[in-house]
C-alpha cells in the first residue's frame, strides 16, 4: 500500500496507473478509436494505419498530463537488454512552441543499427536502422531523474528490413502457434476459438550485495562475477537462506520494486529469498508471452535502479559467485484460448482426454526432435559456468511429465489405449488444527530442464540475465510445428478416433526417450541418456552450431520465424559476444593478478621474511618454523601465479589472432577458460594466507553476508 493526501490506498487503486492501458485509451481516444484498437490488441485483427494520429495525440496528452516531456522508442536489440533514443514533444509552429507527437513518429523512429549487434546483417557504414511500434505492448511511463519519459515498445528491423531485434522473431511465432493451435482445436469440434494465447510467467532470480564493497571488486564490475575469490567459511549448506525471514534492508528494496512494477502494471507477484544467501526471487503472474518478455525486461531494469538507491547492488548474472547457487529464469510456458481454456490442462481423468494427449504427445515430440536447438536458445558463457550444479539443470534436455502422466503414457504404448488415471490424493496430518490436504497429481522435479507442473511447462534452462525472448520464440515454433503435422495426419482421416489414439500412441512411442523422471544430475542419468542417444553438449560454441543447420532454417522460414539470413546473424552474435566477455573476463584477470594481487603477494613474502630475521636477532634459537612455511608457501603460489599470468595471456593472444571466427571461440572454450581457472587458484590460495587487512579486496564470505544478514 501507498500514502496519498493522508489516504491509504490499495494495489488496485494505483495499478496500472503509469500504463497506456484500456482505461486511459478509454479517455483520451474517441469511442470509435478506443474500439478499433482494442479489437486489434484482443483479437489480432490489423490496425488501420490511420487511426494512428488518433491514437498519437491521445496518447501524447495522456503523457503530458502526467508530467511526461520526451518520448522514446523501447526496443530490445540482440544483445539482450533494452535501448531507447529520448526525444522531446516539443516543436516549434509558427515561431510558437507547441507539443507535438503524430502518427508518424508514433509507428516509425529511427536509430543507428550498425551500432547494435548485427552479426553481420549490417556494415559499419550502412547505419540505419527502424524502430516500429508494437501496439499489442502498452505503451508505460517512466520516472527517470532526467524527468518522465513516455516508452513505446517497438520492434527493430534494419533498412534493408531483416529483423534485429528479439521481438519481431517471438511476435512471428505467437502468430505460428496461433494459427496451427486453432487447426488442431478444430478437429474436435471447437470452432468458437478463435486466437490461441501463449503464455509465460517468470520467475527472476537475482543476488543483491553492498554497493561499496561491489565498488571495490573490479572484477564484478567489468564482468558481473567474482573472477578471484577464495570459498567462504560458510555457504548455502544449512539451507537457511532458502524462505528465510526477509531482512529489513532486503524488504525495504522489495518494497519499493513492487511499488514502481505496479505502477508499471508488471504483475509482481512472489518475492522470496533464493538458496544462496544474498539470492532473491521475483516472480510475475501469467500474461501473453510478447507482454511477458517487454515486463521482464522492465523488472530487470527495475531491480538494478532501485537497488542503488538504496545502496546496494542487483546483480543478474548466472554465476556471480564461484561456491554457490548461481541463478536462472524460469519460464513457465502454457496456451490459453480466447474463451479462457487452458489446453495443458489434463483434467480429472487424463486418460481419457484426447485433446489433451495429443497436444501433450505434440509438445514432447517437439522437446525431443528439436532438443539441441532448445538447449542452443539460451546458450551462452555464463550458462556453461552454472548447468549441471546444484540449482539448474543438466545440459542433457529431458521432460518430467509426473507419475500420473507416466502411467498414462506407459498404458498407451504398451495397449494403445490407457484406461485409468491416478486420482488425486490426500494428506492426512493426524494432528489438531490442520485439515487434510488434497495433494497435485504429481511432484515436482527441479532437475528437469522442461517439466509439467499441472497445467503449463516450465522451462528451467534460461538464465537470470537472459531475454525470455528466444527461447519462448523457440518453445512457440516447435510446438506449431508439430501441430502443424499432426493436423496434416488427421484432418482427413477415415476414422478420425482410431487415427487419432494412433498418431498419439505412435508420437509417445518414438519419442519416450526423452521422458525421464529421475535424479537429473546424477551421473547415473547421464550414462542413461548415452544410452537413450540423447545429447549431453556442454560447449555453447558446439551448441550454437544448430543456428545453422539446414532443418532448423527450414524451421524457421517455413513460419516465418526467421530467414537464413536471421538465423545466421544470430549465430554470429551470440559467438561474437562468446568471444567477447571471456575476452574482457582474461584481460580482467591478468590486470588484477598483476596491478594486485601479485604485488600483494611479494609485500606479504616480505613481510614474512623481515619477520623471521628480526626474530632471529632477538635470539637465533627461536623457532620461526610457522613463518617458514608461510613463507615457502606464499613464494610457491606466487610463482604459480606469475607461471598463470603468462599462460593466460599467451592464449588469450593466440586465439584473438585465429582469424576463422568459430575456431577462435573454440580456443576460447578449450583454452583461454581452462587458462582462467589455473591463473585463479594459486591467487585464491593466497587469499587464505595473507592478512585479511593486506587482501586488497572483500572475500566472497564480506558480499553475500553483508546484505542477508545470514
Amino acid at each position: 500500500m501507498i500514502k496519498e493526501k493522508n489516504k491509504i490506498k490499495t494495489i488496485v487503486d494505483y495499478y496500472g496507473k503509469n500504463v497506456f492501458n484500456f482505461s486511459a485509451m478509454k479517455k483520451y481516444l474517441t469511442n470509435n478509436v478506443f474500439t478499433k484498437l482494442k479489437n486489434s490488441i484482443e483479437s489480432g485483427i490489423e490496425l488501420d494505419e490511420k487511426l494512428a494520429h488518433d491514437i498519437a495525440e491521445g496518447m501524447k496528452n495522456w503523457a503530458v498530463d502526467n508530467g511526461a516531456t520526451h518520448y522514446t522508442h523501447w526496443f530490445q536489440p540482440l544483445n539482450d537488454s533494452v535501448a531507447e533514443k529520448h526525444d522531446c514533444f516539443l516543436n516549434i509552429k509558427f515561431n510558437k512552441p507547441i507539443m507535438d507527437f503524430g502518427g508518424s513518429e508514433l509507428i516509425k523512429g529511427e536509430t543507428d543499427a550498425s551500432s547494435f549487434p548485427t552479426g553481420n546483417l549490417r556494415a559499419t557504414f550502412e547505419a540505419r536502422g527502424y524502430t516500429i511500434w508494437d501496439y499489442t505492448s502498452p505503451a508505460f511511463l517512466r520516472n527517470e531523474s532526467s524527468g518522465i519519459v513516455l516508452c513505446i515498445p517497438t520492434a527493430f528491423v534494419s533498412y534493408s528490413g531483416e529483423t534485429l531485434d528479439k521481438k519481431t522473431p517471438l511476435l512471428r511465432s505467437m502468430d505460428a502457434i496461433n494459427t496451427e493451435a486453432i487447426k488442431l482445436l478444430k478437429l474436435f469440434g471447437n470452432e468458437d476459438v478463435k486466437k490461441v494465447k501463449a503464455m509465460v510467467g517468470v520467475e527472476q532470480e537475482y543476488f543483491l550485495i553492498d554497493r561499496e564493497k561491489y565498488l571495490q571488486r573490479k572484477d564484478l564490475i567489468y564482468t558481473g562475477r567474482t573472477l578471484f575469490g577464495a570459498k567462504s567459511p560458510k555457504g548455502q549448506e544449512l539451507d537457511d537462506h532458502y524462505f528465510g525471514a526477509i531482512r529489513d534492508r532486503v524488504g525495504k528494496f522489495m518494497k519499493e520494486v513492487d511499488e514502481e512494477l505496479w505502477l508499471l502494471g508488471v504483475p509482481a507477484k512472489t518475492e522470496h529469498n533464493e538458496v544462496a544467501p544474498a539470492q532473491h526471487e521475483l516472480a510475475c503472474i501469467y500474461e501473453e508471452c510478447n507482454i511477458a518478455v517487454d515486463h521482464n525486461q522492465i523488472v530487470m531494469e527495475t531491480l538494478k535502479r532501485v537497488a542503488t538507491r538504496h545502496n546496494l547492488v542487483c546483480l543478474l548474472h548466472e554465476k556471480p559467485f564461484k561456491y554457490v547457487n548461481g541463478s536462472g529464469k524460469h519460464n513457465n510456458w502454457s496456451l490459453i484460448t480466447d474463451n479462457g481454456k487452458n489446453l495443458l490442462n489434463p483434467g480429472k481423468t487424463p486418460h481419457e482426454n484426447l485433446q489433451f494427449l495429443l497436444i501433450l504427445s505434440c509438445i514432447i515430440a517437439a522437446v525431443d526432435e528439436y532438443a539441441i536447438l532448445l538447449r542452443a536458445s539460451c546458450a551462452n558463457t555464463s550458462k556453461e559456468l552454472r548447468l549441471g550444479a546444484s540449482e539448474a539443470p543438466p545440459a542433457i534436455i529431458s521432460c518430467y511429465i509426473g507419475e500420473q502422466l507416466d502411467e498414462v503414457v506407459d498404458s498407451i504404448i504398451k495397449d494403445g489405449v490407457a484406461t485409468f488415471s491416478r486420482a488425486v490424493g490426500t494428506i492426512k496430518h493426524n494432528a489438531t488444527g490442520l485439515l487434510d490436504l488434497y495433494k497435485d497429481v504429481a511432484d515436482r522435479n527441479r532437475t528437469s530442464p522442461f517439466a509439467f507442473t499441472g497445467n503449463k511447462f516450465e522451462f528451467r534452462m534460461v538464465g537470470s540475465s537472459d531475454s525470455c525472448a528466444m527461447p519462448i520464440t523457440v518453445i512457440n515454433t516447435i510446438v506449431a510445428k508439430k501441430f502443424k503435422e499432426a493436423v496434416k495426419e488427421l484432418e482427413n482421416a477415415e476414422n478420425f478416433n482410431d487415427s487419432l489414439k494412433k498418431y498419439i500412441r505412435d508420437n509417445f512411442t518414438r519419442h519416450k526417450r526423452i521422458i525421464f523422471s529421475g535424479d537429473g544430475y546424477s551421473k547415473e542419468w547421464e550414462d542413461e541418456a548415452n544410452r537413450r542417444g540423447l545429447p549431453n553438449i556442454k560447449s555453447s560454441v558446439e551448441i550454437l552450431k544448430i543456428f545453422n543447420d539446414t532443418a532448423v532454417v527450414d524451421l524457421f522460414e517455413e513460419f516465418k520465424v526467421l530467414n537464413k539470413t536471421e538465423l545466421l546473424s544470430r549465430y554470429y552474435v551470440e559467438i561474437e559476444k562468446y568471444i567477447s566477455i571471456i575476452s574482457i573476463e582474461a584481460k580482467t584477470m591478468i590486470n588484477l593478478a598483476k596491478k594486485m594481487f601479485l604485488p600483494e603477494g611479494i609485500k606479504y613474502s616480505e613481510f614474512l621474511s623481515n619477520s623471521i630475521n628480526e626474530i632471529k636477532k632477538v635470539n637465533e634459537n627461536l623457532d620461526t618454523s610457522v613463518q617458514y612455511e608461510l613463507l615457502v608457501e606464499v613464494i610457491d603460489n606466487i610463482r604459480k601465479m606469475k607461471d598463470g599470468i603468462d599462460m593466460l595471456e599467451k592464449v588469450l593472444y593466440d586465439s584473438l589472432k585465429e582469424k576463422d571466427i568459430i575456431n577462435r571461440a573454440d580456443l576460447f572454450y578449450k583454452n583461454v577458460k581452462l587458462a582462467m581457472d589455473n591463473l585463479r587458484k594459486p591467487t585464491d590460495n593466497l587469499e587464505m594466507i595473507i592478512d585479511k587487512n593486506m587482501w586488497p579486496m572483500p572475500s566472497i564470505g564480506d558480499l553475500i553476508f553483508e546484505v542477508s544478514g545470514y
